[in-house]
């Protein structure tokens, strides 16, 4: 049975070259994301953009291609989300991060998110 509640999306956008205590930056912001028991996250690879820096990223590109666009994507209750952004603060020092509202569609019998 589906149910709907206000819930927020936060969206980090990094590129895949970032680094944090070596390893790579969208990896460690999916552990983080599991250790604080979010309810998930998505890390997408994107096959061309910009940033700040406007450096054209794009698999086009060889020299390029090695160094994507990455989007980490995690939903959860708007608590949870700024709970989350304190300790998120420590891991990416550089990157765009985003939050907007969602509505949350559960299928499932169980609901995570309250």
């Amino acid at each position: 049975m589906g149910m709907s509640q206000e819930g927020q999306l936060l969206r980090i956008f990094i590129d895949e070259a970032d680094k944090h205590n070596g390893r790579p930056l969208y990896e460690e912001i999916i552990r983080f994301a599991k250790e604080q028991q979010m309810s998930g996250a998505t890390a997408i690879k994107g096959f061309m953009g910009f940033g700040h820096k406007s450096h054209i990223h794009t698999t086009k590109l060889l020299r390029l291609s090695d160094n994507l666009p990455i989007i980490v994507e995690i939903v959860d209750t708007k608590d949870k989300i700024s709970l989350f952004l304190e300790g998120l603060r420590e891991i990416v020092k550089d990157g765009l991060i985003t939050t907007e509202k969602a509505n949350v569609i559960i299928n499932r019998s169980e609901n995570s998110l309250s």
